[in-house]
């Protein structure tokens, strides 16, 4: 089933019922039980995730709605291609939330794009840095906390901030894919971002603030019109396991970033509209790949008091194409071409 990421948040897993006979818990093809595989039950060293986090992603109904799209959408694409960190470029800093402070994250963060990205990175040094984007002109940050397999594997950063110290264990696991995909408007014409815009969607914080501003999406390949914002799936054998982060594609027009880190951008409402005055930009959409062993045995950096609950899944991103690359985005995405 083919995903659409521009569909409204997806319902969490308890509104979404389980299929007759089948396990909501079960392994592999929905055969084992929950038992059968599942991690202690607080996780690591007793700081989550628990058994309960994760469902059978065969147990979950599509859920996956789209607005439509008015004649006068923005019905391109734009795909930028920027590797999947094989180079291991990790840190638990967050220059958007926390710049000048060195382990602000207290997470380790994967990082692609960019490659001078760390806590103390101005604008200007972002400009100037290496990137991992085959098209040179995009030395954009996208980053978003790795993903461990919770197997107790000592990693580099066993006795670091932000990893061993801080309750983030096992082994870093790098991703298969990574698609960042740059789409239009269902309802309007886009403007360019501006240069050094900051997006953080999610919220690292959703465990213990609630949900008001958590975006996570979970699913399987196979299984994409059906996604989970508080569970973690178990996915069938030769199944992998997807993270998205579709971004807010809705900007006041005026500032790069907000006291808050929000509310300078918006989601655009069920219908695609943006409100308030806001300007439609190209909504970025992240799609995060990884193949890891069947069952509940994986969860995402936190900070320690997150219990690394999959609600709190989120990612982030500074704008630093050059202005030329930004202009033909636009262009390509309002005459509804797909381009590289």
């Amino acid at each position: 089933a083919a995903q659409d990421p521009a569909a409204s948040p997806a319902p969490s897993a308890a509104e979404s019922a389980p299929a007759e006979g089948q396990d909501a818990g079960a392994g592999d093809n929905g055969q084992a039980s929950p038992s059968a595989s599942a991690p202690p039950a607080a996780g690591q060293g007793g700081n989550g995730p628990d058994a309960s986090d994760f469902v059978n992603i065969r147990s979950v109904r599509p859920n996956v709605v789209k607005p439509r799209k008015l004649r006068q959408a923005s019905r391109g694409s734009f795909i930028t291609s920027c590797g999947v960190n094989k180079n291991k470029k990790y840190n638990s800093d967050n220059v958007i939330v926390a710049p000048g402070v060195s382990n602000g994250a207290h997470h380790m963060h994967d990082y692609v794009g960019n490659q001078g990205n760390n806590a103390f990175a101005s604008d200007d040094a972002l400009a100037a840095a290496a990137t991992s984007c085959r098209n040179q002109g995009d030395k954009s940050t996208y980053y978003w906390p790795v993903l461990r397999l919770q197997n107790g594997q000592a990693e580099f950063d066993v006795n670091a901030d932000g990893g061993g110290k801080e309750g983030n264990a096992g082994k870093i696991q790098t991703p298969n894919e990574v698609t960042l995909k740059f789409v239009g408007n269902p309802t309007s014409k886009v403007v360019a971002m501006p240069r050094f815009l900051r997006i953080i969607t999610g919220d690292a914080k959703a465990f213990v603030n609630g949900n008001a501003n958590a975006n996570a999406s979970w699913s399987c390949t196979g299984f994409e019109n059906r996604q989970l914002k508080d569970k973690y799936p178990i996915c069938p054998r030769g199944s992998k396991v997807v993270r998205t982060f579709n971004f807010q594609s809705c900007w006041d027009g005026q500032n790069t970033d907000s006291a808050n880190h929000r509310t300078h951008v918006a989601f655009a409402d069920a219908n695609g509209r943006c409100q308030n005055g806001f300007k439609a930009i190209p909504q970025l959409q992240q799609r995060i790949v990884y193949r890891v062993p069947p069952g509940p045995g994986f969860a995402v950096d936190s900070f320690p008091e997150q219990l690394h609950k999959p609600v709190t899944d989120h990612g982030d991103f500074i704008n630093v194409f050059d202005t030329r690359i930004m202009n033909k985005m636009v262009s390509c995405l309002n005459a509804g071409t797909t381009c590289r």
